[in-house]
């Protein structure tokens, strides 16, 4: 494991969204672990995210390098309404992949594989991330198209 400190994050604009999309990218979510809360006005989820503040910092065991994952909770503030498109709520153990976070005009797009999105109408953007527990290794990097040669 590392001695990075755990992660936390405030976003209050788009460009702060932006930072903590890409700290989120590929981070893994059971269907149950997204919960709307509409008297509390907060959309939350629990996820398992990549610590990609330390991929280049990879320790080699064996010739594999190894990695760090880490249980990391986001709440949405000042959510009036959630749309989701593509997600059966029935299949509520179907793990999913957080792709990008975009925020638009009094709304959020989290965007996921499956090509699942959820859209959350917003009153002004507040989001807070914040990793808890210890990290774990692993040795599975999250490979894109556009990535360079590192894995």
């Amino acid at each position: 494991m590392t001695d990075a400190p755990p992660l936390k994050l405030l976003a209050r604009d788009a460009e702060d969204l932006s930072v903590m999309s890409a700290a989120l990218q590929d981070a893994v979510v059971a269907v149950k672990e997204m919960r709307y809360l509409p008297a509390e006005r907060r959309f939350v989820l629990a996820v398992n995210r990549f610590r990609w503040e330390d991929a280049t910092r990879a320790r080699p065991t064996e010739g594999t390098p190894i990695y760090d994952r880490v249980h990391c909770g986001i709440c949405f503030e000042g959510v009036d309404a959630v749309r989701r498109q593509g997600l059966d709520q029935q299949r509520a153990g179907q793990i999913i992949s957080l792709l990008s976070m975009e925020a638009g005009d009094n709304q959020v797009e989290l965007k996921f594989s499956a090509g699942i999105t959820i859209r959350l109408e917003v009153d002004g953007l507040l989001c807070h991330l914040q990793d808890f527990d210890e990290p774990w290794p692993t040795q599975w990097r999250p490979v894109h198209p556009l990535d360079d040669e590192r894995k």
